[in-house]
């Protein structure tokens, strides 16, 4: 985080955000701060790999958003039969 502390901020933001765009099948699932290398955790579901972009642009893009965050790392894990 820029400013210690956004976390909490960062993590209300986050929390319920979908897609309103009915051509498009992502939200946010998760969000929790954490310790160590990083401040923050966010999970989220998405159908199709384009609209991961589209998650992480809100965070770079977003005028709150753009201010706390410093970098974003974007780790990507499967599940099969994900419930939707």
């Amino acid at each position: 985080m820029k400013i210690i502390g956004t976390q909490w901020k960062v993590k209300e933001k986050l929390k319920g955000l979908k897609s309103s765009n009915p051509n498009e099948d992502w939200e946010i699932t998760y969000t929790t701060p954490i310790y160590g290398g990083w401040d923050l955790m966010v999970e989220c579901k998405f159908n199709k790999l384009e609209d991961l972009d589209k998650i992480v642009t809100i965070f770079r893009t977003d005028n709150n958003l753009n201010q706390w965050i410093e970098a974003t790392t974007t780790l990507i894990s499967t599940k099969r039969n994900y419930p939707p």
